[in-house]
Protein backbone atom coordinates (compact mmCIF):
# COMPACT_ATOMS: atom_id res chain seq x y z
CA UNK A 1 0.00 0.00 0.00
CA UNK A 2 2.77 2.56 0.75
CA UNK A 3 4.58 1.73 -2.84
CA UNK A 4 1.05 2.52 -4.06
CA UNK A 5 0.72 5.86 -2.16
CA UNK A 6 4.21 6.80 -3.31
CA UNK A 7 3.32 5.98 -6.60
CA UNK A 8 0.03 8.04 -6.41
CA UNK A 9 2.29 11.30 -4.97
CA UNK A 10 4.91 10.94 -7.59
CA UNK A 11 2.07 11.34 -10.13
CA UNK A 12 0.71 14.72 -8.82
CA UNK A 13 1.22 17.93 -9.56
CA UNK A 14 2.19 19.41 -6.75
CA UNK A 15 4.17 16.57 -4.95
CA UNK A 16 6.14 15.36 -8.10
CA UNK A 17 9.11 17.53 -7.26
CA UNK A 18 9.81 15.95 -3.59
CA UNK A 19 13.02 13.70 -3.22
CA UNK A 20 11.85 9.89 -2.42
CA UNK A 21 12.38 10.66 1.12
CA UNK A 22 9.92 13.33 1.33
CA UNK A 23 7.28 11.16 -0.82
CA UNK A 24 7.93 8.27 1.40
CA UNK A 25 6.93 10.48 4.40
CA UNK A 26 3.89 11.37 3.21
CA UNK A 27 3.13 8.40 2.20
CA UNK A 28 2.82 7.78 5.72
CA UNK A 29 0.06 10.00 6.79
CA UNK A 30 -2.05 9.62 4.24
CA UNK A 31 -5.07 7.47 3.39
CA UNK A 32 -7.28 6.56 0.42
CA UNK A 33 -10.94 7.41 0.41
CA UNK A 34 -13.63 6.48 -2.50
CA UNK A 35 -16.85 8.46 -3.28
CA UNK A 36 -19.44 7.60 -4.86
CA UNK A 37 -20.77 10.08 -7.74
CA UNK A 38 -22.47 13.26 -6.34
CA UNK A 39 -21.04 13.05 -3.10
CA UNK A 40 -19.02 16.40 -1.28
CA UNK A 41 -15.69 16.10 -0.17
CA UNK A 42 -16.64 19.10 1.48
CA UNK A 43 -18.72 22.14 1.57
CA UNK A 44 -18.08 26.08 1.20
CA UNK A 45 -16.90 26.71 4.01
CA UNK A 46 -16.04 24.05 6.27
CA UNK A 47 -13.21 23.84 8.47
CA UNK A 48 -9.54 22.63 5.49
CA UNK A 49 -8.54 19.41 8.19
CA UNK A 50 -7.85 17.66 5.03
CA UNK A 51 -5.58 17.79 1.92
CA UNK A 52 -7.56 16.08 -1.26
CA UNK A 53 -5.69 14.52 -4.07
CA UNK A 54 -7.74 13.22 -7.12
CA UNK A 55 -6.64 9.58 -7.51
CA UNK A 56 -9.46 8.05 -10.15
CA UNK A 57 -12.52 9.82 -11.39
CA UNK A 58 -13.66 13.32 -11.65
CA UNK A 59 -14.32 16.43 -8.92
CA UNK A 60 -16.30 19.63 -9.68
CA UNK A 61 -14.94 22.45 -7.26
CA UNK A 62 -17.86 25.59 -7.87
CA UNK A 63 -19.58 28.24 -5.53
CA UNK A 64 -23.53 28.80 -5.05
CA UNK A 65 -24.41 32.09 -6.26
CA UNK A 66 -26.37 34.79 -4.01
CA UNK A 67 -29.64 33.44 -6.56
CA UNK A 68 -28.97 29.79 -5.87
CA UNK A 69 -27.03 28.45 -8.99
CA UNK A 70 -23.80 26.59 -9.03
CA UNK A 71 -21.05 27.79 -11.10
CA UNK A 72 -18.16 25.31 -11.66
CA UNK A 73 -14.71 27.06 -11.14
CA UNK A 74 -12.89 23.97 -12.30
CA UNK A 75 -12.71 20.02 -12.97
CA UNK A 76 -9.94 18.07 -11.34
CA UNK A 77 -8.76 14.67 -12.89
CA UNK A 78 -6.34 12.29 -11.30
CA UNK A 79 -2.66 13.67 -10.16
CA UNK A 80 -4.71 17.18 -8.96
CA UNK A 81 -4.97 18.45 -5.46
CA UNK A 82 -8.23 19.91 -4.49
CA UNK A 83 -8.68 22.57 -1.89
CA UNK A 84 -4.46 22.94 -1.50
CA UNK A 85 -4.89 26.69 -1.03
CA UNK A 86 -7.13 26.39 1.64
CA UNK A 87 -4.96 23.61 3.77
CA UNK A 88 -1.87 25.81 3.09
CA UNK A 89 -3.31 28.74 4.49
CA UNK A 90 -5.43 27.38 7.30
CA UNK A 91 -8.72 28.68 6.21
CA UNK A 92 -12.11 27.56 5.30
CA UNK A 93 -12.52 26.06 1.64
CA UNK A 94 -13.80 28.80 -0.45
CA UNK A 95 -15.80 26.31 -2.45
CA UNK A 96 -17.72 23.00 -2.49
CA UNK A 97 -16.18 20.16 -4.25
CA UNK A 98 -17.92 17.35 -5.37
CA UNK A 99 -17.68 13.88 -7.31
CA UNK A 100 -19.00 13.91 -10.72
CA UNK A 101 -18.50 10.27 -10.95
CA UNK A 102 -17.09 7.25 -8.60
CA UNK A 103 -13.79 8.73 -7.67
CA UNK A 104 -10.49 7.83 -5.57
CA UNK A 105 -8.92 10.90 -3.39
CA UNK A 106 -5.74 10.65 -1.44
CA UNK A 107 -6.21 12.09 1.79
CA UNK A 108 -3.74 14.19 3.75
CA UNK A 109 -4.72 15.49 7.43
CA UNK A 110 -3.82 19.04 7.45
CA UNK A 111 -1.88 18.93 10.97
CA UNK A 112 0.29 15.90 10.19
CA UNK A 113 0.63 17.68 6.76
CA UNK A 114 2.18 20.65 8.41
CA UNK A 115 3.77 18.81 11.21
CA UNK A 116 6.48 17.07 8.12
CA UNK A 117 6.94 20.55 6.51
CA UNK A 118 7.85 21.84 9.80
CA UNK A 119 10.50 18.87 10.43
CA UNK A 120 11.48 18.39 6.98
CA UNK A 121 11.58 22.07 5.09
CA UNK A 122 13.47 20.17 1.75
CA UNK A 123 9.84 19.81 0.82
CA UNK A 124 8.14 23.16 0.89
CA UNK A 125 9.98 24.41 -2.29
CA UNK A 126 8.44 21.40 -4.44
CA UNK A 127 5.42 21.92 -2.34
CA UNK A 128 5.46 25.86 -3.60
CA UNK A 129 6.23 25.14 -7.30
CA UNK A 130 3.29 22.60 -7.58
CA UNK A 131 0.54 25.04 -5.94
CA UNK A 132 1.71 28.05 -8.37
CA UNK A 133 0.63 26.29 -10.81
CA UNK A 134 -2.41 25.56 -10.31
CA UNK A 135 -3.12 28.76 -8.91
CA UNK A 136 -1.93 29.95 -12.45
CA UNK A 137 -4.72 28.07 -13.92
CA UNK A 138 -7.24 28.65 -11.71
CA UNK A 139 -6.94 32.72 -12.35
CA UNK A 140 -6.81 32.09 -15.95
CA UNK A 141 -10.26 30.01 -15.44
CA UNK A 142 -12.04 32.80 -13.50
CA UNK A 143 -10.42 35.36 -16.31
CA UNK A 144 -12.72 33.23 -18.89
CA UNK A 145 -15.51 33.41 -16.76
CA UNK A 146 -15.53 37.53 -16.72
CA UNK A 147 -15.29 37.53 -20.51
CA UNK A 148 -16.07 36.91 -23.83
CA UNK A 149 -18.82 35.01 -25.57
CA UNK A 150 -20.79 32.17 -24.12
CA UNK A 151 -20.48 29.94 -27.10
CA UNK A 152 -16.74 30.90 -27.07
CA UNK A 153 -16.65 29.75 -23.55
CA UNK A 154 -18.20 26.40 -24.30
CA UNK A 155 -15.76 25.67 -27.22
CA UNK A 156 -12.48 26.27 -25.70
CA UNK A 157 -14.55 24.49 -22.34
CA UNK A 158 -14.68 21.21 -24.89
CA UNK A 159 -11.53 21.84 -26.33
CA UNK A 160 -9.87 21.33 -23.09
CA UNK A 161 -11.45 18.35 -21.82
CA UNK A 162 -10.42 16.99 -25.84
CA UNK A 163 -7.00 17.96 -25.13
CA UNK A 164 -6.81 16.38 -21.48
CA UNK A 165 -8.64 13.61 -21.38
CA UNK A 166 -9.52 13.03 -25.47
CA UNK A 167 -9.30 9.48 -26.84
CA UNK A 168 -9.38 9.25 -30.71
CA UNK A 169 -11.75 7.49 -32.84
CA UNK A 170 -12.77 7.27 -36.47
CA UNK A 171 -15.61 9.28 -36.04
CA UNK A 172 -13.85 12.04 -33.94
CA UNK A 173 -12.57 12.70 -30.45
CA UNK A 174 -14.03 11.18 -27.48
CA UNK A 175 -14.34 13.37 -23.81
CA UNK A 176 -15.13 10.03 -21.61
CA UNK A 177 -17.49 12.78 -18.83
CA UNK A 178 -20.44 12.50 -18.91
CA UNK A 179 -21.99 16.28 -18.02
CA UNK A 180 -25.69 16.92 -18.17
CA UNK A 181 -26.47 20.40 -19.90
CA UNK A 182 -26.61 22.37 -16.36
CA UNK A 183 -23.02 21.19 -15.12
CA UNK A 184 -21.74 22.37 -18.54
CA UNK A 185 -24.19 25.98 -18.15
CA UNK A 186 -22.44 25.90 -14.55
CA UNK A 187 -18.92 25.30 -15.46
CA UNK A 188 -18.72 28.18 -18.10
CA UNK A 189 -21.55 30.72 -16.07
CA UNK A 190 -24.68 30.31 -18.14
CA UNK A 191 -28.31 29.12 -18.00
CA UNK A 192 -29.32 25.79 -18.63
CA UNK A 193 -31.25 26.99 -21.96
CA UNK A 194 -28.08 28.92 -23.68
CA UNK A 195 -25.93 25.77 -22.92
CA UNK A 196 -29.03 23.44 -24.46
CA UNK A 197 -29.47 26.12 -27.38
CA UNK A 198 -25.55 25.46 -28.26
CA UNK A 199 -25.12 22.00 -27.79
CA UNK A 200 -28.24 20.84 -30.06
CA UNK A 201 -27.36 23.46 -32.81
CA UNK A 202 -23.60 21.64 -32.49
CA UNK A 203 -25.66 18.01 -32.77
CA UNK A 204 -27.27 19.24 -35.40
CA UNK A 205 -24.24 20.63 -37.55
CA UNK A 206 -22.11 17.54 -36.87
CA UNK A 207 -19.93 19.38 -34.45
CA UNK A 208 -20.43 18.28 -31.41
CA UNK A 209 -22.23 14.76 -30.87
CA UNK A 210 -23.50 14.30 -27.08
CA UNK A 211 -23.21 10.12 -26.43
CA UNK A 212 -24.88 8.24 -22.85
CA UNK A 213 -21.10 8.13 -21.86
CA UNK A 214 -19.69 11.35 -22.58
CA UNK A 215 -19.30 13.58 -26.02
CA UNK A 216 -17.61 13.26 -28.93
CA UNK A 217 -15.75 16.10 -30.52
CA UNK A 218 -16.73 15.44 -34.55
CA UNK A 219 -15.76 18.86 -36.17
CA UNK A 220 -12.51 20.06 -34.49
CA UNK A 221 -11.93 23.08 -36.64
CA UNK A 222 -15.29 24.29 -36.38
CA UNK A 223 -15.08 24.09 -32.44
CA UNK A 224 -11.63 25.95 -32.32
CA UNK A 225 -13.49 28.32 -34.95
CA UNK A 226 -16.18 28.96 -32.29
CA UNK A 227 -13.62 29.29 -29.51
CA UNK A 228 -12.11 32.79 -31.19
CA UNK A 229 -15.40 34.13 -31.66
Amino acid sequence: MEDKLDDILRRTTIFRRLSTEDRRRLAAVADVRVFDKGALLFSEGDASEQLYTVVSGRVKVFKTTARGTDVILDIFGPGDPVGAAAVYESRAYPASAAALEPTTCLLIARQAFFSLLETHPTMVRGLLIGLTHRLVELTNRLTELSGSRVEARLARFLLKLADDMGERRPDGTFIPMALSRQELADMIGTTIETSIRIMSRWGKENVVRTDKDGFVVIDRSALEAAALT
